[in-house]
């Protein structure tokens, strides 16, 4: 049916991102069910506009006086979610349509997913839907949430948290990973602020939601998570035109035989193997990721730098174990260690005690203060042009030395770097928390592991690679 998917004007798809108004159909007391699970999150988002629970029995819910159906929704909502049993979904659509509610969001399953008889009630769905000018997000989905217009979160999902914010939007075609991608954004602090679970696309695909996250102007990242593409020249194009001016990072599940038998079985789709994958994404601008970890920390870096960096590298530590795992981690990511110039290793042998290793990576000694951290940043970051594309600092922070210092010093030369920074702090630390934040804060990621640290700096790498103009000079020993 892919031919006969509509493609709504952006005005439209707000409805599903940005409306004024819900009504929630198989709205009840109880959290833990979908309807009261849903408007619970629409209160946890502190979202501003008009919501209407739907229940035959009226009265209130979760405060809200209630409606007992549609027709006394008035005037019509911008969005209907529709939370009841698969069998009853029909009725609840044909009411829509009577009422002129015509934006559906549809969560349970029992349709194309749901065999003989699911596959039924999809085609009387899409016949109808498609007589009457409604548009439909799902069914079989998790719902929505956008966060990125702070002024008017969004929450339609029953989804268990909140993500921590920012400019990043993930599309997925599996709930349990926008979970997990939840989960991340507060243990790792990616900036993610929008995820949508798609479902079984019958109208709104991977492609119709990467265009409007696309034109979102305060939206700096799209993560997708697909086992298929749909129609694929239709997204290859839509592809293009939103990776030539944000970063898109893909993970496509199905690399392996059993994985695609997997997104079979999960979908219904079959998935494109490993080699079509990889062509695919280089067609379309993609920046493809083969792991969940890696997606998190490409994230993570790109929304700190959108536009990528260059492969060479400096990693400036206290400590030499650290250091030798973020240069190995650096080096088989495709990373170059570049060779410090001489006039920069006179001017730190002058600084440094002789015990220190001045080379890359650079080891200041452990007891090494915000002196010893600033002075040497200082000298690194004159000598950084033509030199350097990205600087990664390792910090292992012993008994006698305080690191606030150190983590002022950092904060205050970040904005005039003229490069991407990152930190890594290692160990149990009583103000990691606070110190993070103030990193973040700075546009200086930071991170718990140097090889973590190190991954994000490939990301930024490989991004920068791929945008380059096709008639670059390419490193056949280090394509990154």
């Amino acid at each position: 049916m892919t031919q006969d998917r509509p493609i709504p004007d952006p005005a439209r798809l707000d409805a599903f991102l940005r409306p004024q108004s819900i009504a929630v159909v198989g709205a009840g007391e109880r959290p833990t069910s979908s309807g009261g699970a849903v408007l619970r999150n629409i209160e946890a988002a502190r979202w501003p506009g008009r919501v209407v629970p739907v229940n035959p029995k009226g009265g209130v819910i979760f405060g809200v006086p209630a409606a007992r159906s549609l027709a006394e929704v008035v005037p019509p909502a911008d969005l209907v979610a529709i939370l009841v049993k698969p069998e009853s979904i029909l009725d609840v659509v044909r009411e829509a349509a009577q009422t002129g509610h015509r934006n559906l969001l549809i969560l349970p399953g029992g349709f194309s997913e749901a065999g003989e008889a699911g596959r039924a009630r999809n085609e009387e769905l899409l016949e109808f839907c498609a007589q009457h000018d409604l548009l439909v997000g799902g069914p079989n989905c998790a719902g929505t949430i956008n966060l990125i217009d702070a002024s008017a979160p969004f929450a339609a999902t029953f989804f268990r948290d909140m993500p921590r914010g920012g400019p990043i939007a993930f599309i997925s075609q599996s709930g349990a990973i926008i979970e997990e991608l939840i989960a991340a954004s507060h243990s790792l602090r990616i900036p993610l602020g929008a995820v949508v679970s798609i479902g079984n696309a019958l109208h709104l695909d991977l492609a119709t939601y990467l265009e409007a996250f696309g034109r979102d102007p305060d939206c700096r990242v799209v993560l997708l998570y697909a086992e298929s593409f749909g129609d694929l020249d239709r997204f290859r194009k839509v592809a293009q035109a939103v990776s030539a001016v944000k970063p898109v990072v893909a993970l496509i599940g199905g690399r392996t035989q059993a994985g695609r038998d997997a997104a079979f079985r999960h979908t219904g789709s079959v998935a494109l193997d490993d080699a079509e994958a990889e062509r695919f994404c280089q067609e379309c601008g993609i920046l493809r990721v083969k792991s969940l970890r890696e997606l998190e920390l490409a994230a993570k870096a790109l929304a700190a730098f959108p536009a990528g960096a260059g492969r060479r590298i400096l990693v400036l530590s206290n400590s030499g174990g650290p250091g030798v795992l973020t240069a190995d981690a650096a080096t088989q990511a495709g990373l170059e260690l570049a060779a410090l110039p001489a006039a920069l290793v006179d001017e730190l042998q002058a600084m440094l005690p002789p015990e220190a290793a001045v080379a890359n990576p650079m080891d200041l000694l452990a007891d090494a203060r915000d002196d010893r951290f600033g002075a040497c940043l200082d000298a690194i970051l004159a000598s950084a042009a033509g030199c350097f594309d990205q600087i990664l600092m390792l910090h292992v922070v012993p008994f006698m030395v305080d690191a606030a210092p150190v983590v002022d010093r950092i904060i205050a030369r970040a904005a005039n770097a003229g490069l991407p920074m990152m930190h890594t702090m290692m160990g149990t630390l009583e103000q990691k928390t606070q110190w993070f934040d103030a990193l973040e804060r700075a546009g200086v990621p930071a991170f718990g592991d140097g090889e973590d640290m190190a991954a994000a700096a490939a990301a930024l790498a490989r991004w920068a690679r791929l945008r380059a103009p096709a008639s670059a000079p390419v490193d056949k020993e280090n394509p990154a």
